[in-house]
């Protein structure tokens, strides 16, 4: 099994504008399809992956040029700072979940198969998909299909939940799948699934609160001229890399000086964003909803 096939490689590797000696952090190893990309262009050079799946461990190259922290990217600076790394000079970020974590069993990431209701990239931690399911109460359980999965029936989703488990626990796909079922519109069930299980696994791994977490400590660490690549995969996590790229906020409110000059810490180099080509998606299905955002730190 191919552990995973990286989205817009070639762009995203020209969009870090690698230089030979130059320091590089790819926070989503995963597989090392970007990391061995990046080492290729690297002469005496340095590059930092992180992550919290202990499944990447196997994927490390031997190559001294390169250090694994198995840590949530969250603590990004913090974990640089101890391995005497107070600036860099671009980072990448590929925010999808890999093909290993959708199909290796028993992990809950897909409603294609049935799962122990699962979700945890760091299978260490201690709340599952299945724990929110049983101990949320309604009102918080349509707050997260509402604001993750961007369902508008989110109330109508969370009755059925409640309802389903007051009968007998959830705690596995097809649980989940049986108690919502009805809600699912006509020939368009693989998209609503798609999404309350989107909304789950976001809840689940606190994805956008941590992505905002990592790209604030962006700022303080890339210096003048770095790059910041990431590539997103649904309208949540990218309107909050957009808006942060062109203004230094998340609300995507613009701030300026007295004479009406935006002041942003980020010149954009792909203003609308890179999609994938056909080709590209034809070989690899699950690009068709990647986008890429390059920016570098001024």
């Amino acid at each position: 099994m191919v552990y995973h096939i990286p989205a817009l490689l070639k762009e995203s590797i020209d969009g870090l504008n690698i230089r030979p000696d130059g320091i590089y952090v790819d926070v989503t190893f995963g597989g090392g399809g970007h990391s061995m990309e990046i080492l290729k262009h690297l002469g005496k050079g340095r590059l930092i992956v992180f992550d919290q799946d202990e499944d990447a461990r196997l994927n490390i190259p031997d190559d001294n040029r390169l250090l694994f922290l198995d840590q949530n990217f969250r603590f990004l600076k913090n974990n640089l700072l101890f391995n005497g790394i107070s600036s860099i000079d671009g980072l990448i970020a590929d925010l999808g979940v890999s093909f290993h974590q959708f199909d290796e069993p028993d992990r809950g990431f897909t409603f294609r198969q049935n799962a122990p209701l699962d979700m945890r990239m760091n299978k260490s931690g201690n709340v599952t998909a299945a724990n929110l399911i049983r101990t949320l109460d309604e009102s918080d359980l349509a707050d997260i299909f509402y604001l993750f999965g961007e369902l508008t029936n989110s109330r109508r989703i969370a009755k059925e939940i409640v309802a389903a488990r007051n009968i007998k626990p959830l705690t596995t796909v097809n649980d989940m799948i049986n108690a919502i079922g009805k809600l699912a519109p006509y020939r368009q069930e693989h998209k609503f699934y798609a999404k309350v299980f989107q909304a789950l696994r976001i809840a689940v791994n606190h994805e956008i609160e941590y992505l905002k977490e990592m790209l604030e400590q962006a700022i303080d660490i890339l210096s003048p001229g770095g790059r910041l690549v990431v590539i997103t995969y649904h309208s949540l996590e990218d309107r909050v890399v957009k808006n942060f790229m062109k203004t230094g906020n998340f609300d995507g409110v613009e701030n300026k000086d007295f004479y009406g000059n935006v002041e942003t810490p980020f010149k954009i180099i792909n203003r609308k964003g890179t999609i994938p080509g056909d080709e590209e998606i034809a070989n690899n299905n699950r690009a068709r909803s990647a986008r890429l955002r390059i920016a570098e730190k001024v």
